[in-house]
């Protein structure tokens, strides 16, 4: 990823954080005067939104740092981790959701439901949706992972919000309170999964999964005429910086230059294919009849 871009995504994340503190503050302190559990889970469900964006902006700090003795493939991982971190502090409010959800069953409140505070809770769904659609635009411009994963957690609290607008309405019209128990459980389990998900990305990277399958591969090398095979096809990373390696054969009479342009041709290839960074190593490997 381009050093400029780094400053851009942390630009978007600042912009982010304050529009997410807003929501979470109007939740959480709507969800106490109404005493809604629900409503008080989803405030904490926006709080790690928040909270990402504070991770963001530090981990691509530390991510942007160029190469050095010590990491000569880069800080990247550092975001990486982060996203861990996110992931089990995520675990850790789906518990507490579930731990007032259950108490709340043994010792029930009455909810007080407020036509305003529907209203407000109804704006808060339009910042998210801003939230999100802003970060996934921005994430698909800067060609950045980290954007484009926290929009997708951000969709997440548009469908819990209206969860709970729904709950709200349904207890203001006679409905059983017990609903927003109900309720809180299925916004835990929304939080779940989104650590879940978060997990998933992380383990993918942390375990060097394949990002570029040999089929892939193969339709752009064999693009190339000198090519007569390719194999040994490796590739790990991230979705905006990939580490590909391979091993082509090619005409054992090439000489240096040619080889040089063939394989400066093939990085330039990759690159414009996947429309990111393409780290690549190719052995070359001279073509015999057999």
């Amino acid at each position: 990823m381009k050093t400029d871009n780094y400053s851009k995504i942390k630009r978007v994340l600042g912009i982010l954080l304050i529009a997410n503190v807003f929501v979470t503050i109007v939740k959480i302190i709507i969800g106490y005067m109404t005493n809604s559990v629900a409503l008080c889970a989803d405030g904490f469900h926006s709080f790690s939104d928040s909270a990402s964006n504070i991770v963001g902006i530090v981990s691509i700090t530390f991510a942007s740092k160029p190469c050095d003795t010590d990491h000569p493939y880069g800080h990247k991982k550092i975001e990486t981790m982060a996203s861990l971190l996110i992931c089990v502090v995520l675990i850790l409010l789906g518990y507490n959701v579930i731990t007032k959800s259950i108490k709340s069953i043994f010792n029930p409140q009455t909810i007080v439901v407020d036509v305003q505070n529907i209203i407000i809770i109804f704006c808060t769904v339009l910042v998210n949706v801003f939230v999100a659609y802003y970060e996934n635009k921005k994430g698909k411009e800067y060609n950045s992972s980290f954007l484009i994963a926290d929009s997708i957690h951000t969709k997440s609290d548009i469908f819990i919000s209206i969860g709970i607008i729904i709950t709200l309405i349904a207890i203001k019209v006679g409905i059983s309170p017990k609903i927003d128990i109900i309720v809180s459980i299925i916004v835990a389990l929304f939080i779940f999964y989104s650590a879940y998900e978060i997990f998933m990305e992380v383990a993918s990277v942390l375990i060097d999964k394949n990002i570029i399958t040999c089929d892939e591969v193969k339709q752009v090398i064999y693009a190339f005429d000198e090519i007569k095979d390719v194999h040994k096809i490796r590739s790990r990373g991230f979705k905006d910086y990939i580490f590909l390696d391979m091993h082509i054969v090619v005409d054992k009479n090439m000489d240096v230059n040619e080889l040089y342009k063939l394989v400066h041709s093939i990085e330039e290839a990759f690159t414009n294919r996947f429309g990111t960074t393409v780290d690549t190593l190719i052995h070359v490997e001279p073509y015999t009849l057999k």
